[in-house]
Protein backbone atom coordinates (compact mmCIF):
# COMPACT_ATOMS: atom_id res chain seq x y z
CA UNK A 1 0.00 0.00 0.00
CA UNK A 2 1.32 3.52 -1.04
CA UNK A 3 -0.40 6.68 1.38
CA UNK A 4 0.89 9.70 -0.16
CA UNK A 5 0.27 13.37 1.12
CA UNK A 6 1.02 16.07 -1.52
CA UNK A 7 0.53 15.26 -5.16
CA UNK A 8 2.47 12.86 -7.41
CA UNK A 9 3.42 13.27 -11.33
CA UNK A 10 3.02 11.22 -14.57
CA UNK A 11 2.31 6.99 -14.65
CA UNK A 12 0.78 6.67 -11.09
CA UNK A 13 -0.22 3.46 -10.71
CA UNK A 14 1.34 2.00 -14.14
CA UNK A 15 0.18 -1.97 -14.21
CA UNK A 16 -0.94 -1.61 -10.52
CA UNK A 17 -1.71 -5.37 -9.82
CA UNK A 18 -3.03 -5.07 -6.10
CA UNK A 19 -3.03 -3.11 -2.90
CA UNK A 20 -3.76 0.46 -2.33
CA UNK A 21 -2.47 3.87 -3.30
CA UNK A 22 -4.33 6.86 -2.15
CA UNK A 23 -3.38 10.40 -2.45
CA UNK A 24 -4.52 13.52 -0.88
CA UNK A 25 -3.58 16.94 -0.64
CA UNK A 26 -1.46 18.51 2.67
CA UNK A 27 -3.89 19.21 5.56
CA UNK A 28 -3.12 22.89 5.66
CA UNK A 29 -4.06 23.15 2.30
CA UNK A 30 -6.73 25.91 1.50
CA UNK A 31 -7.90 25.21 -1.72
CA UNK A 32 -10.76 23.14 -2.91
CA UNK A 33 -9.24 19.52 -4.02
CA UNK A 34 -11.94 18.59 -6.24
CA UNK A 35 -10.86 22.13 -8.42
CA UNK A 36 -6.65 21.31 -8.89
CA UNK A 37 -4.70 18.78 -9.95
CA UNK A 38 -3.11 16.13 -8.01
CA UNK A 39 -1.63 13.84 -10.11
CA UNK A 40 -0.64 13.84 -13.85
CA UNK A 41 -1.12 11.78 -16.97
CA UNK A 42 -1.29 8.52 -17.84
CA UNK A 43 -2.06 7.14 -14.29
CA UNK A 44 -3.41 3.66 -13.82
CA UNK A 45 -1.95 2.49 -17.21
CA UNK A 46 -2.77 -0.96 -18.06
CA UNK A 47 -3.69 -1.63 -14.15
CA UNK A 48 -5.08 -5.63 -13.11
CA UNK A 49 -5.88 -4.41 -10.13
CA UNK A 50 -6.17 -2.95 -6.69
CA UNK A 51 -7.61 0.29 -5.60
CA UNK A 52 -6.61 4.13 -6.48
CA UNK A 53 -8.06 6.74 -4.53
CA UNK A 54 -7.00 10.44 -5.22
CA UNK A 55 -8.65 13.33 -3.16
CA UNK A 56 -8.06 16.05 -6.70
CA UNK A 57 -7.97 15.42 -10.53
CA UNK A 58 -6.11 13.36 -12.53
CA UNK A 59 -4.76 14.47 -15.61
CA UNK A 60 -5.17 13.09 -19.53
CA UNK A 61 -5.75 9.34 -20.26
CA UNK A 62 -6.57 8.53 -16.23
CA UNK A 63 -7.41 4.55 -16.66
CA UNK A 64 -6.06 3.76 -20.12
CA UNK A 65 -5.94 -0.02 -20.78
CA UNK A 66 -7.50 -0.60 -16.97
CA UNK A 67 -8.34 -4.41 -17.19
CA UNK A 68 -9.22 -4.65 -13.24
CA UNK A 69 -8.49 -1.83 -10.61
CA UNK A 70 -10.98 0.32 -8.82
CA UNK A 71 -10.15 4.16 -9.15
CA UNK A 72 -12.19 7.55 -7.79
CA UNK A 73 -11.06 10.78 -8.34
CA UNK A 74 -12.46 14.22 -7.89
CA UNK A 75 -12.11 15.28 -11.96
CA UNK A 76 -10.07 13.89 -15.09
CA UNK A 77 -8.83 15.25 -18.18
CA UNK A 78 -9.44 13.86 -21.95
CA UNK A 79 -9.44 10.02 -22.40
CA UNK A 80 -9.92 8.67 -19.63
CA UNK A 81 -11.09 4.87 -19.58
CA UNK A 82 -9.74 4.78 -23.06
CA UNK A 83 -8.76 0.99 -23.71
CA UNK A 84 -10.98 -0.39 -20.39
CA UNK A 85 -11.23 -3.76 -20.47
CA UNK A 86 -12.18 -4.01 -16.12
CA UNK A 87 -12.12 -2.69 -13.15
CA UNK A 88 -14.37 0.56 -12.43
CA UNK A 89 -13.45 4.04 -12.43
CA UNK A 90 -15.38 6.82 -10.56
CA UNK A 91 -15.13 10.55 -11.54
CA UNK A 92 -16.67 12.49 -8.85
CA UNK A 93 -16.16 15.83 -11.17
CA UNK A 94 -15.82 17.38 -14.54
CA UNK A 95 -14.14 15.38 -17.35
CA UNK A 96 -12.40 16.23 -20.71
CA UNK A 97 -13.14 14.53 -23.81
CA UNK A 98 -13.56 10.97 -25.57
CA UNK A 99 -14.01 9.20 -22.58
CA UNK A 100 -14.51 6.14 -22.85
CA UNK A 101 -13.29 5.39 -26.01
CA UNK A 102 -12.45 2.22 -27.10
CA UNK A 103 -13.61 0.71 -23.55
CA UNK A 104 -14.72 -3.02 -24.10
CA UNK A 105 -15.05 -4.28 -20.23
CA UNK A 106 -15.76 -2.60 -16.59
CA UNK A 107 -17.86 0.62 -16.08
CA UNK A 108 -17.51 4.28 -14.95
CA UNK A 109 -19.86 6.46 -12.94
CA UNK A 110 -19.45 10.01 -13.72
CA UNK A 111 -20.63 12.98 -11.47
CA UNK A 112 -21.66 15.36 -14.26
CA UNK A 113 -22.27 18.33 -11.99
CA UNK A 114 -22.59 21.25 -15.14
CA UNK A 115 -24.44 19.06 -17.18
CA UNK A 116 -22.17 18.31 -20.48
CA UNK A 117 -21.34 15.26 -20.14
CA UNK A 118 -23.49 13.64 -23.21
CA UNK A 119 -20.85 15.96 -25.47
CA UNK A 120 -17.61 14.20 -23.93
CA UNK A 121 -17.92 10.33 -23.99
CA UNK A 122 -17.18 8.42 -27.15
CA UNK A 123 -20.43 7.50 -28.39
CA UNK A 124 -18.84 4.65 -30.91
CA UNK A 125 -18.84 1.62 -28.00
CA UNK A 126 -20.28 3.01 -24.93
CA UNK A 127 -23.53 3.90 -23.76
CA UNK A 128 -24.58 6.06 -20.52
CA UNK A 129 -27.09 5.79 -18.24
CA UNK A 130 -28.80 7.41 -15.45
CA UNK A 131 -28.59 5.85 -11.80
CA UNK A 132 -31.44 7.43 -9.93
CA UNK A 133 -34.47 5.19 -10.99
CA UNK A 134 -36.05 2.10 -8.97
CA UNK A 135 -34.67 -0.12 -11.76
CA UNK A 136 -30.87 0.86 -10.80
CA UNK A 137 -31.27 0.71 -6.52
CA UNK A 138 -27.95 -1.29 -6.44
CA UNK A 139 -25.93 0.97 -8.78
CA UNK A 140 -26.95 3.05 -6.32
CA UNK A 141 -26.17 1.52 -3.23
CA UNK A 142 -23.17 0.56 -5.07
CA UNK A 143 -21.72 3.96 -5.61
CA UNK A 144 -22.57 5.37 -2.33
CA UNK A 145 -20.14 2.46 -1.24
CA UNK A 146 -17.45 3.14 -3.08
CA UNK A 147 -17.59 7.19 -2.35
CA UNK A 148 -17.88 6.24 1.31
CA UNK A 149 -14.75 4.10 1.30
CA UNK A 150 -13.10 7.27 -0.73
CA UNK A 151 -13.76 9.79 1.51
CA UNK A 152 -12.83 7.70 4.62
CA UNK A 153 -9.54 6.62 2.68
CA UNK A 154 -8.05 10.42 1.78
CA UNK A 155 -10.71 12.61 3.76
CA UNK A 156 -12.21 14.11 0.91
CA UNK A 157 -14.30 17.66 2.13
CA UNK A 158 -15.98 17.19 -1.57
CA UNK A 159 -16.23 13.50 -1.23
CA UNK A 160 -18.18 14.38 2.18
CA UNK A 161 -20.21 16.41 0.33
CA UNK A 162 -21.76 14.24 -1.79
CA UNK A 163 -22.20 11.48 0.78
CA UNK A 164 -23.90 14.05 3.27
CA UNK A 165 -26.32 15.12 0.04
CA UNK A 166 -26.46 12.02 -1.71
CA UNK A 167 -30.29 12.60 -2.25
CA UNK A 168 -29.29 15.72 -4.29
CA UNK A 169 -26.39 14.59 -6.40
CA UNK A 170 -27.63 10.77 -7.24
CA UNK A 171 -29.32 12.44 -10.07
CA UNK A 172 -26.38 14.24 -11.94
CA UNK A 173 -24.29 10.78 -11.81
CA UNK A 174 -24.39 8.45 -15.54
CA UNK A 175 -23.25 4.99 -15.56
CA UNK A 176 -21.23 4.36 -18.23
CA UNK A 177 -20.55 1.30 -19.82
CA UNK A 178 -19.84 -0.62 -23.15
CA UNK A 179 -22.77 -1.17 -25.13
CA UNK A 180 -21.92 -4.60 -25.44
CA UNK A 181 -22.49 -5.00 -21.47
CA UNK A 182 -25.40 -6.05 -19.58
CA UNK A 183 -26.39 -4.18 -16.95
CA UNK A 184 -27.40 -7.51 -14.63
CA UNK A 185 -24.04 -8.59 -15.38
CA UNK A 186 -21.77 -5.32 -14.48
CA UNK A 187 -21.97 -5.24 -10.65
CA UNK A 188 -21.14 -8.78 -10.82
CA UNK A 189 -17.99 -8.85 -13.03
CA UNK A 190 -15.99 -6.09 -10.37
CA UNK A 191 -16.93 -8.42 -6.76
Amino acid sequence: HLYLEGDANDYVGKGMAGGRIVIRPFDEVTFKSNETAIMGNTCLYGATGGKLFAAGQAGERFGVRNSGAHAVVEGAGDHCCEYMTGGLVTVLGATGYNFGAGMTGGFAYVLDVDNNFVDKYNHELVEIQRIHTESMEAYKNHLRSVIIEFTKETGSAWGQEIIDNLDDYIGRFWLVKPKAASLNDLLTSIR
